[in-house]
C-alpha cells in the first residue's frame, strides 16, 4: 500500500473541515437529541462522535502524538464527553493535533509496520504503517456517515461530505 504525506494531510484537513460541520449543526440541540438511540451501532449522535473522538485518540496514541492512551475501551467511548459543546471543545484539540501530525509525516513514517495493543482483539498485533493511517481516516469517515444519517433522521441540516467540495479556506 502506497500512501503519500500529501494523502495524510488532505485527510487531516478533511477530518476538520468535517468535525467543523458537524459542530455547526449540532450548536444549540438538546442534549435530549443528542443521547436519543438512533440505532446505530453506538446508539446516538453523540455516541457516536464521542466513540470517533476516542478511537483518534487511541490512534494518535499508537502513532506516538500522544503520550497518554485514552481512559476506557470501545464499550465506554460513547461516553467519552458529556455534553455537545463538550464534545465539540475536545474535538476541536484533537483536530489540531492530527493537522500538527499530519504536517509532520513524511514518507519515511507511512513505511514499516507498527506493533500497537488492540483492545478489540485482546492482543498486541503489528500491522502495516499505511495500513493503520489509512484505518485512522477511513474509520473517522465511515462513522461520520453514520453520523449524517442520524442528523438527517432528526431532521436537521446534515453537512456536506464530498471531500472534491472541501473550501479552499479549508485545505
Amino acid at each position: 500500500m502506497m500512501l503519500t504525506a500529501d494523502y495524510v494531510a488532505l485527510m487531516a484537513r478533511y477530518n476538520a473541515w468535517q468535525n467543523a460541520q458537524v459542530t455547526r449543526v449540532l450548536d444549540g440541540v438538546s442534549l435530549k437529541l443528542l443521547t436519543e438511540d438512533h440505532g446505530a451501532f453506538f446508539g446516538s449522535i453523540l455516541g457516536t462522535l464521542n466513540h470517533i473522538l476516542w478511537a483518534d485518540r487511541i490512534w494518535l496514541h499508537r502513532f506516538g502524538v500522544e503520550e497518554n492512551r485514552p481512559e476506557g475501551g470501545i464499550k465506554e467511548s460513547p461516553t467519552l464527553t458529556p455534553t455537545g459543546p463538550a464534545w465539540s471543545a475536545e474535538r476541536f484539540t484533537t483536530d489540531g493535533r492530527i493537522k500538527a501530525w499530519a504536517s509532520r509525516v513524511n514518507s519515511i513514517h507511512l513505511t514499516g509496520d507498527l506493533t500497537f495493543y488492540s483492545g478489540a482483539l485482546g492482543a498486541e498485533v503489528t500491522r502495516p504503517m499505511a495500513a493503520c493511517v489509512a484505518h485512522f481516516f477511513n474509520h473517522q469517515t465511515h462513522h461520520r456517515g453514520q453520523v449524517h444519517a442520524m442528523l438527517t433522521r432528526a431532521g436537521l441540516a446534515a453537512p456536506v461530505t464530498d471531500i472534491v467540495f472541501m473550501p479552499e479556506e479549508a485545505q
